[in-house]
């Protein structure tokens, strides 16, 4: 074997250090020039995505514009000089249009007065088609709607891309027709996109097969494109946003400067600590901070408050058992991790990476610390206390930060149980109001009914004179019949709701179960003939009495039956002539000798409770209608409840609901509280 001298093997290493650090600065030229790159592809896909969210949200502002032109019924002259301003605003609007319901017949028409009359070489009438499919589009969703592009040729010998939008607009009384504004395409590049997001580059809109419509703007041309694209989805038409950049080359030289002076600052501190450091001195030193550290771990091992450090780049370098406990990790896990930390939440990453720059810049946290959420092994988020200071070497230099953290979920628990007891008395105290208001109510409505009731019965006498041949007067006097039994009908209510916040002894009576249905019917019939919902009702045969308060149960049959309507209503198969269809039923319920009970179910066809809302269901003044006090479904539950019976609801086979609830029966024997065989009835 051929051995080599000792100042070859030396050399022959430091080549192949030579040839290592090479290429290092070589992958590290690569990858800084890949980093610039991909910065900057990243930023051209931001400005597309802002362009088109600046277009959209322009786009909506215009249409609450142009609504508010036909805000109270205005008069052509009138019109056309609300419009002259709005189109001075608006730029990329070129011209409204005020057309009949057909969208055949202009009604009025402004240009904008910013350039020549786009339409007035060639006209409207090859634009007429493109305008009535919007039209018919927007009628259908009740909403606007866009036409495809087209091009018009203009008298200077160039051409303009324009885009219809028509709008069904309506005045108090009937349907006033419809307004269609025509946008140019270049305008709408240039008014509607921010003016720093343009800044230095080119839009443009294309067909989504490439067709270039219209461009904006010029941007400086360098080496490369940066290109980054955006789908503009309108109602009737869709438009791929471009924005081109050129660039030259990245500059990566200061990225090299960078790695080469680290690699060699490394290599300085390395070679001098090899040849400073004194074997004798070393163990020492090393026996020394090893009895330092030990003191220092049984310390922070036996404290129940999280101990953590951080370096000046967020990575985390030391953290004690109790951490470690708070959030599941092991030590190993923990220091190995990088940016985002294991613990954070990630739908709070963003917030957390931006605190974390602002604290390395320099900003001291409050000293009385401030909370946050960390996130344990398991998935379960807790609140935090952070008490947060500098960590200074020996030096005086700050080298990172250290961190006390407190686990504060059960004070947060302890003032959320305070809280909840806090929106209880809140609770019980609107109800207290509620009741007032409920008694003043009944109080002040009883002589109003009571005339109501009086003039029907003296109408119905003063008619009953004439000739009862007269169709006309026999059905004034069916309907002030109607009047007088609806009159008598509302009086029991305030009675029965008196009584019910009064707390008093409701007046129980034996009430057949079809006659309950049958009270309610013709304002279910008269909501469901509105609504286009198909009402069955079923009634088992030869139940017996009921044994109830008569008014107050029809109440909670009437709003069940109301709400499941609702329900339908609220459903997209509804508008789209799906099955509505709403079943009111009455069976036995599950009896024993001592006791009887009837079971009354309501079901619809609607799209279901969500989970997130069935266990707030019952809750007093919880909503999920607009204009609902919350108070309808508490109040029937407390109704049955006082009846002895219950209230429930569930999910119906193939979609909807089903509310169920029992009643008592009377104790009249069978013979005289069984009813005939009642067929099944339907009402459309």
């Amino acid at each position: 074997m051929i051995s080599l001298p000792r100042g070859w093997r030396r050399w022959s290493l430091w080549g192949l250090l030579v040839v290592l650090v090479a290429s290092l600065l070589v992958t590290l030229v690569w990858l800084a020039g890949r980093y610039e790159a991909d910065q900057a592809q990243a930023k051209m896909e931001r400005d597309a995505a802002d362009a088109a969210s600046d277009i959209n949200a322009a786009l909506t502002r215009n249409v609450q514009s142009l609504r508010a032109l036909h805000a109270g019924e205005p008069t052509l002259a009138d019109w056309k000089q609300q419009a002259q301003f709005l189109l001075q605003e608006h730029r990329e609007i070129v011209r409204l249009e005020w057309r009949d319901q057909a969208a055949t017949g202009t009604l009025g028409a402004v240009d904008t007065p910013f350039r020549q009359p786009v339409f007035d070489r060639l006209g409207r009438t090859n634009a007429l088609p493109d305008v009535q499919h919007a039209c018919s589009a927007a009628r259908r969703v009740s909403a606007p709607a866009y036409a495809p592009s087209s091009f018009v040729q203009q008298p200077d010998g160039l051409g303009l891309e324009v885009m219809e939008m028509c709008m069904p607009v309506g005045g108090a009384s009937s349907e006033a027709g419809y307004l269609v504004a025509t946008y140019s395409l270049p305008g709408m590049l240039s008014e509607l996109i921010g003016k720093s997001v343009m800044r230095g580059q080119e839009a443009s809109f294309n067909e989504p097969d490439g067709t270039r419509l219209a461009i904006y703007g010029m941007a400086q041309h360098g080496k490369r494109a940066f290109v980054g694209q955006q789908l503009l989805d309108l109602q009737g038409n869709t438009l791929v946003l471009r924005m081109t950049s050129w660039r030259d080359a990245p500059d990566v030289f200061p990225n090299v400067l960078t790695a080469l002076l680290t690699l060699m600052s490394i290599a300085l501190v390395t070679v001098m600590l090899l040849l400073g450091k004194d074997i004798r001195r070393r163990t020492r030193a090393e026996r020394e901070l090893a009895d330092a550290l030990a003191f220092r771990k049984a310390m922070e091992d036996s404290l129940v408050t999280g101990l953590r450090a951080r370096d000046l780049h967020g990575r985390i370098s030391y953290v004690n058992p109790a951490f470690c406990q708070m959030v599941g990790f092991s030590m190993g896990e923990l220091l190995a991790s990088g940016i985002p930390a294991p613990y954070w939440p990630p739908e709070l990453v963003d917030e957390y990476q931006q605190r974390q720059a602002i604290r390395f810049n320099g900003n001291l946290p409050p000293r009385e610390g401030f909370e946050s959420v960390f996130m344990h092994k398991d998935g379960s988020r807790f609140p935090v206390l952070i008490i947060e200071a500098p960590l200074i070497n020996a030096q005086g230099q700050q080298t990172g930060w250290m961190s006390a953290i407190l686990d504060v979920s059960e004070q947060r628990r302890v003032e959320e149980l305070s809280r909840t007891s806090q929106e209880r008395l809140q609770a019980t105290a609107r109800l207290a109001t509620v009741g007032e208001m409920a008694s003043l109510l009944s109080h002040e409505l009883n002589q109003p009914l009571a005339a109501i009731a009086s003039y029907a019965t003296g109408s119905r006498n003063l008619l009953q004179g004439h000739s009862p041949a007269d169709p006309i007067l026999a059905d004034m006097e069916t309907a002030m019949q109607r009047i007088a039994e609806q009159a008598e009908r509302a009086g029991k209510v305030i009675k029965s709701v008196h009584d019910f916040v009064r707390r008093r002894d409701q007046a129980r009576e034996t009430v057949e179960p079809q006659a309950l249905l049958q009270a309610i019917m013709p304002l279910v019939a008269l909501q469901a003939r509105k609504l286009s919902v198909q009402v069955h009702t079923r009634v088992e045969a030869g139940l017996p009495m009921a044994l109830c308060d008569r008014t107050m149960v029809e109440q909670v049959l009437l709003n069940l039956a109301r709400n499941g309507m609702q329900a339908i209503q609220a459903t997209p198969a509804h508008s789209m002539g799906g099955e509505s269809r709403l079943d009111l039923a009455i069976r036995s319920g599950a009896s024993d000798k001592l006791v009887r009970w009837l079971e009354f179910s309501v079901q619809d066809t609607g799209s279901g409770i969500p989970d997130e809302v069935a266990p707030k269901l019952f809750t007093p003044f919880f909503t999920t209608k607009a204009e609902g006090m919350g108070l309808g479904l508490s109040l029937c539950r407390t109704v049955v409840e006082q009846h002895g019976g219950i209230l429930v609801f569930e999910p119906a086979p193939g979609g909807g609901t089903i509310f169920r609830f029992t009643l008592p029966a009377s104790p009249i024997s069978d013979s005289t509280g069984k009813l005939p065989e009642s067929p099944h009835g339907t009402v459309t």
